[in-house]
């Protein structure tokens, strides 16, 4: 008996999807080239072998006669993307996690962390020494940037080339079901970034064995995957079957699809919406939540309404707006997107509206973008943050906010996020204000490729407000410098200090009493509701009985909240309440609970 991954009781049959190729040759045994056999061709384009494979056996297969190339669908690449692969059974890990009942990516604390520079030891492993870290914080869901393998060692992942295998440096495929199994054990969710948009230009030999690229479509890095050309149920298949392996066989609970305005598809039914009802059949099979969680530009609710509804079907989506509008307000900073941000009104509809751009102009885009989110949707469906690996990272240097904001600041930030009506994510490092940037980096071998990416670092940061905001033309990182990775690596002796620790405390802080305050709980927008005040020094998110008071003046402000008193159950910094008002000294946040009389 074969399972539909190919595994018999001699072990794994190998196979592979080469709809245009006359034959496929296997080759096995040590560095994937000892033993050559003929494929059988089957039906839909698909090879097949009676050669069973055990676990640690290297293979390639080779179509047409061409050089031996890496399974497109391997689980481990020891060798490396341009080596052979080696055949990794994903029965053999002994899962501790019976117990585990799931956890909704919806209204959870994520954590978003790299893990090559999370730790000093870059790896997989090491980052389950620091789940007690995550526990004490609160954190219910840890989201892993992109661990699909990609060339070199040091890389932010998003130029992965095996999509169905995990970057080896980081402990490869059963390094990954460990530290899941000890996050379940340790009652947190794991989240994986995965890239179906594109590919990386180094170790991507798809094209050799099929069409599942498109030139019907165009996208920032060329070609489009193929979802709706000749032959797309192959891509297709291919991006479904990795999405529920994650899944079902390393046991995720939910994954972060990257960049989906970048799926081109006019078939009659999205890949997305397609995608969303396989995960749902299999949450059902295995009988805990899974989640898909959107980064996109659209601004578009369509994106996280059921596929019943006529919908995509995401458990949630990425907000870029709540941040730009926070950031923007917070700094000061109008290049780029942030242009049509900045203001206290255009925070406070950020904070219970999502969308600033929801139809009207967007400079940036030079054109009408967006649309209103429709009222009764749940506010847990968009993901917020004040920092994340894009916000950081793609800045010219790197640099975190806690670069140039003061602390009190910091805690303004952390205040919007944890309190607000949304599903709040927080960026490695972060919670206790960490100066270590997190920079772009790669680790190629091609000569061109790497004099392009650092042509482009540096171009795409000539100009737009960098200059000003720099105070001088930016002296861009090389991404190939090792020093680069090393200056993004977190420095984990940085929460001893008073100042981080005074941060890592606030930040418990407001975790916790999102935890036990249900008014800070809901997701219910038509619930929440914010005021600015006239001079841009202030805005007050209303969350039920709770408000919660966002001060960027250098006061003493004088700020009114209504109601007969105000109870105080977090503060930056000491602060007068009185019976309808608090006064803050100085920049910061407050939540406080008014009385019964204000509702």
């Amino acid at each position: 008996m074969t399972s539909p991954d190919g595994w018999s009781d001699r072990g794994w049959l190998p196979r592979v999807w080469a709809p245009g190729a006359g034959s496929v040759t296997l080759h096995h045994g040590p560095g994937g080239i000892e033993a050559s056999r003929p494929m059988t061709r089957l039906e839909a384009g698909w090879w097949t072998s009676d050669v069973a494979l055990g676990h640690g056996t290297d293979y390639a297969f080779a179509p047409d006669g061409a050089d031996p190339l890496p399974d497109p669908r391997s689980a481990w690449q020891p060798h490396g993307v341009h080596g052979p692969s080696r055949v990794f059974d994903p029965r053999r890990h002994t899962w501790t996690d019976a117990d585990w009942t799931g956890v909704d990516a919806r209204g959870a604390v994520a954590y978003e962390l790299h893990v090559g520079t999370f730790t000093p030891e870059g790896t997989l492993d090491a980052a389950i020494g620091r789940l007690d870290h995550l526990v004490a914080l609160g954190v219910q869901l840890v989201e892993l940037m992109p661990l699909a393998a990609f060339p070199g060692v040091a890389g932010w992942g998003y130029d992965g080339v095996a999509l169905y295998a995990v970057h080896d440096p980081y402990g490869g495929p059963a390094a990954l079901q460990r530290f899941v199994d000890a996050a379940h054990r340790a009652g947190i969710g794991v989240c994986l970034d995965v890239v179906y948009n594109h590919l990386g230009p180094s170790g991507n030999y798809l094209m050799q064995f099929g069409p599942y690229f498109t030139d019907t479509h165009e996208t920032p890095w060329g070609w489009a995957v193929n979802l709706d050309a000749p032959h797309a149920a192959g891509m297709r298949s291919f991006l479904i079957d990795n999405a529920t392996r994650w899944l079902r066989d390393f046991h995720l609970d939910a994954l972060r699809l990257d960049a989906v305005h970048a799926l081109a598809d006019d078939s009659e039914r999205h890949l997305l919406a397609e995608l969303a009802d396989a995960v749902a059949l299999l949450a059902a099979e295995l009988g805990r939540p899974l989640s898909l969680v959107a980064e996109s530009d659209l601004n578009d609710a369509t994106m996280v309404t059921p596929t019943a509804e006529g919908g995509l079907g995401m458990t949630a989506q990425w907000a870029d707006d709540v941040h730009h509008a926070l950031h923007a307000w917070v700094t000061g900073e109008r290049h780029g997107y942030y242009g049509d941000f900045g203001d206290a009104a255009t925070l406070a509809h950020a904070l219970t509206r999502v969308f600033v751009h929801e139809g009207g102009w967007s400079t940036f885009r030079g054109r009408p973008w967006g649309a209103p989110v429709p009222p009764g949707t749940d506010g847990h469906r968009f993901v917020v943050f004040a920092q994340n690996h894009d916000q950081v990272g793609n800045r010219a240097l790197g640099d975190r906010p806690s670069a140039r904001l003061a602390p009190a600041l910091l805690a303004l930030e952390a205040a919007a996020v944890l309190t607000s009506p949304f599903t709040p994510m927080l960026f490695m490092g972060e919670e206790w204000g960490a100066r270590t940037p997190f920079q772009f980096f790669t680790d190629h071998a091609e000569p061109d490729l790497v004099e392009g990416i650092r042509r482009g670092r540096a171009q795409e940061f000539a100009g737009h407000g960098w200059e000003e905001l720099y105070g001088g033309p930016p002296d861009v990182p090389d991404p190939q410098s090792p020093a680069t990775v090393e200056a993004s690596r977190l420095d984990w002796s940085e929460p001893e200090h008073p100042d981080h620790a005074r941060m890592l405390t606030w930040y418990r802080t407001l975790v916790a009493l999102r935890a036990n305050e249900p008014d800070l709980a809901s997701g219910d927008l038509d619930t929440t509701g914010a005021v600015a005040a006239p001079d841009g020094t202030w805005v007050v998110l209303h969350r039920g009985r709770l408000r919660v008071v966002l001060h960027r003046g250098d006061g003493p402000t004088r700020v009114p909240l209504g109601g007969t008193a105000v109870e105080v159950l977090a503060a930056w910094e000491p602060l007068e309440a009185g019976l309808q008002h608090v006064t803050l000294r100085g920049p910061g946040a407050a939540v406080v609970r008014v009385s019964e009389e204000d509702r």
